[in-house]
């Protein structure tokens, strides 16, 4: 009994420690408890509703692009894409596996896209292949319950129906780089597709529209129960252009396997008809990822095709800058239309000889015969009066040495030079002899396909320029320039000559009941001391071909410029191309001329 008594005593005497003990647990317990359900409520229930509810992004059809009379130029195609959600695999490495199997593509391919969109630990759905077949659809949609981790999105493809035809026009598509997600972040999301040239670029703001949300209800295998809820998307704005498919068609054909550019622009407007940049690229590939040896490829290539010849290349004008020249030697009084030099093939300015292309000359030669036939040996001793800076101030005045502001991004401003520009940039003096080069649109004198084009138009609207643009728009922005109106209708009327007349260089562009206006020009690419023929040179050594031109019928006008690089003479390489663009674009006026 004492014992018992004593074991007793000595339980009663711990009772109190252990109570303390389970009423201390109680209270971790409860302080759990409340922890969770109180301060950590809201969190908890979040999680458990994302086990229940999946919010699916549901993408913004971009806007179409068409062409004039409505003809689709840019347009969205269903594509099928997966996506693999990594915090729902049981075994990654099989799933991987599995894909690899049905897409026929390598699991290496499929990890590195699984890398650069998060990795493993990525709690969001990946992107891990494009542009998926039917047949390939069906196959991972059969085995969706042993491989819960991946989804099919339904998206859409760019699909560019012409291809490389209209490549620099309308640029292409990119995703989106950490750079722009940190400027745009309310805007732009990871793996969104936003423009990277041309109007897709331009215009990406007005093309992209707004993605919406689609929010399901899964069950525990994460297979789709029903919908909750949906934010639709809005689609991007359509965009209307100007360009005629036709003309852009007959372009391209024409340089294809040249390096060169070709843009067609009503004077009126500045709506752009046609622009063409040779070699082209096609834009399609960029709809799904480009791989970085197909990058590197393309970059890479022979004569740049990334590039935009019409508004990034510049060039010397050669003889298209007689125009300017006339321009300002009848606004200064430095010539007059009856004044004539003589060309006997060449002359001595500055103690030094210049030769005209011809090496017989021209004998007497006036400022209108000197543009049909373009007598450098006249421009020469023109240049010389005039002097560099008043070139300078002509050429600016006409446009050239800065922007068009057509509305595609990336333009060139070209370069206009004067003794302010040699000393700036070059650290010497202007040298005299430079003048005489630059009067025949040699030396450090640089234009883009586009400024040309725009210095035709001012002289077919005989002094106003207007504003190039791509994208149709009801208004009209133009400039008055101070030039003299009479100024440009002479011009005109020796451009005219240059097509129409017989010893006119620029011949092979007559189109027999319209009124085309043009000048010819070739460019030097390695000066030459001798007449040696651009055709007996090495390639890469044969001059440029120019031809700038207008052309009118009935109420309707069209600018054409053409460069064809290494072409040689513009009067064979360029000029038959803008004939067959007027034949083109004014055939209802021929055919009811013809038919009357």
């Amino acid at each position: 009994m004492r014992q018992v008594r004593e074991h007793k005593e000595d339980l009663l005497q711990r009772l109190p420690r252990l109570q303390l003990v389970l009423f201390g647990l109680f209270l971790l317990i409860a302080a759990r408890f409340w922890f969770v359900q109180v301060v950590s409520g809201d969190y908890y229930l979040e999680l458990a509703e994302n086990n229940r509810v999946r919010e699916l992004p549901l993408k913004a059809p971009r806007g179409l692009i068409y062409g004039r009379q409505g003809r689709l130029l840019a347009e969205n195609v269903p594509s099928y894409n997966l996506k693999l959600d990594p915090s729902r695999s049981q075994d990654l490495e099989k799933a991987l596996s599995f894909a690899e199997h049905c897409l026929n593509q390598p699991a290496t391919e499929l990890r590195q896209a699984l890398d650069e969109g998060g990795g493993a630990g990525s709690f969001r759905p990946i992107l891990i292949a494009e542009a998926l077949s039917l047949s390939e659809v069906a196959a991972i949609e059969a085995a969706a319950l042993e491989f819960p981790e991946f989804a099919i999105e339904v998206g859409h493809l760019r699909l560019y129906r012409n291809g490389p035809i209209t490549a620099h026009t309308l640029g292409y598509l990119g995703e989106v780089n950490e750079r722009e997600l940190a400027s745009e972040v309310n805007l732009l999301k990871p793996g969104d597709l936003i423009g990277r040239k041309g109007v897709e670029l331009a215009f990406d703001d007005r093309l992209r529209g707004v993605d919406g949300q689609r929010a399901v209800i899964v069950d525990s295998r994460g297979r789709f129960k029903e919908e909750y809820g949906r934010d639709p998307a809005q689609s991007g704005q359509s965009l209307n252009l100007g360009l005629d498919l036709e003309l852009q068609q007959e372009a391209a054909r024409y340089l294809e396997g040249k390096a060169g550019a070709a843009v067609a622009l009503d004077p009126a407007t500045g709506e752009i008809r046609a622009m063409v940049s040779a070699p082209s690229y096609n834009p399609n590939i960029f709809s799904r990822r480009l791989d970085r040896d197909a990058w590197r490829n393309l970059i890479e290539a022979p004569e740049d095709p990334l590039q935009n010849r019409v508004i990034q290349n510049t060039y010397s004008p050669g003889s298209v800058f007689k125009i300017v020249m006339a321009a300002a030697g009848l606004s200064e009084g430095v010539t007059d239309p009856k004044q004539t030099v003589w060309c006997g093939g060449s002359t001595r300015i500055y103690n030094r000889r210049w030769r005209c292309w011809k090496q017989a000359g021209h004998g007497h030669i006036s400022l209108h015969r000197a543009i049909k036939e373009s007598c450098d040996v006249y421009f020469y001793h023109l240049g010389q009066e005039l002097g560099i800076e008043r070139i300078a101030k002509y050429s600016r005045q006409l446009g050239l040495g800065r922007p068009t502001g057509i509305d595609l991004l990336g333009e060139r401003e070209g370069l206009v030079p004067d003794p302010e520009w040699s000393a700036r940039r070059r650290g010497t003096p202007w040298y005299p002899g430079e003048t005489i080069s630059v009067a025949i649109g040699q030396g450090p004198i640089l234009v883009t396909p586009l400024q040309i084009a725009s210095l035709m138009a001012a002289v077919a609207n005989s002094g106003y320029q207007v504003r190039p643009q791509v994208v149709e728009s009801p208004s009209v922005e133009k400039e008055q320039l101070t030039v003299e109106p009479w100024v440009f209708e002479r011009i005109g009327a020796a451009l005219w000559s240059v097509v129409n007349d017989q010893r006119g260089t620029g011949s092979a562009a007559r189109v027999p009941g319209i009124d085309v206006a043009g000048k010819t020009g070739t460019v030097q690419v390695v000066q030459q001391k001798t007449w040696i023929k651009s055709e007996d040179l090495p390639y890469e050594q044969r001059d440029h071909g120019w031809f700038a031109s207008y052309a009118t019928a009935g109420d309707k006008q069209l600018v054409v410029v053409v460069l064809v690089e290494h072409g040689g003479h513009g009067s064979t390489s360029a000029a038959p191309l803008a004939k067959r663009l007027y034949e083109i674009y004014f055939r209802d006026y021929l055919d009811d001329g013809q038919s009357s």
